[in-house]
């Protein structure tokens, strides 16, 4: 086992008592132990606040931060990225889950070959946990113009090296959020190296984005045109490229790729 430099896990949470528990726990069950995780309390109106701080009471690595006011999922993450401490940032959302391995192994994975920026691939899961047929998979390697045209990276599997890379924040956006974060990272010219092995779990909810297609093709030509300011012929190449991976990644879904056995 390489040393272990500290890692800062980034939680958001609104309205989260569902879930939260299973997410904690996934990281407290990491092989890999140095860590510190900040759960962004974004004004939630349930017991939210009273479940995380019993954490915080059993394991001083948990930390809770109340944000002064409902911002979403971009101001609370940019929130707990202004107090993280460790070389290494990592995401996971209060409705996901990780593999008890996940850090072990994409830490040593970016030590051993000197990387700032990986990803792994991940599995979805049900509302209730159950493990569904269905995967992300990784490719080896993403530079930030493939991160415009596909949405391969999911936030619950980054790990950036921030001491390589220097600091980011999440733009204010809804959806995009977290793919233009990883575009201005690797726009530095750092290049996003992924790990086939399924590492982390992706929590299907029943208003989940991700069943609101064509909400989120709005929301992703409204990021081309309006934030990144491209024009009309660059937009509709980006959101065609956008299309076709996502309907790749859809028939792709159900094959199996690479698992750790813990």
């Amino acid at each position: 086992m390489i040393k272990q430099p500290l890692v800062s896990i980034i939680t958001p949470a609104y309205n989260a008592e569902r879930f939260i528990k299973a997410t904690i726990e996934s990281v407290i069950n990491q092989t890999y132990t140095n860590w510190e995780m900040l759960i962004v309390n974004d004004c939630s109106k349930d017991s939210t606040t009273f479940i995380v701080q019993e954490y915080v009471e059993k394991d001083s690595r948990i930390i809770l931060i109340n944000a002064p006011q409902n911002g979403g999922v971009a101001a609370a993450r940019n929130l707990a990225l202004e107090r993280a401490k460790g070389k290494y940032i990592a995401f996971v959302d209060s409705d996901d889950c990780w593999h008890p391995k996940k850090l072990e192994i994409q830490i040593n994975f970016m030590q051993e070959r000197n990387i700032a920026f990986s990803y792994t691939s991940y599995q979805l899961i049900d509302e209730n946990g159950t493990m569904l047929n269905r995967y992300v998979h990784a490719k080896p390697t993403m530079k930030y113009n493939n991160v415009l045209k596909n949405t391969l990276i999911g936030c619950l599997t980054v790990v950036v090296n921030v001491e390589k890379t220097g600091g980011f924040r999440f733009p204010p956006l809804t959806h995009t959020e977290d793919t233009m974060a990883w575009v201005e990272v690797l726009r530095r010219g750092f290049v996003a190296y992924g790990i086939l092995d399924v590492l982390s779990y992706y929590r299907i909810s029943s208003n989940s984005m991700t069943s609101r297609k064509p909400k989120m093709a709005k929301l992703q030509w409204k990021t081309y045109r309006e934030y990144c300011g491209y024009g009309v012929i660059r937009s509709v190449y980006y959101l065609t490229c956008y299309a076709i991976n996502a309907l790749l990644k859809i028939k792709n879904a159900k094959v199996r790729t690479k698992e750790i056995v813990a």
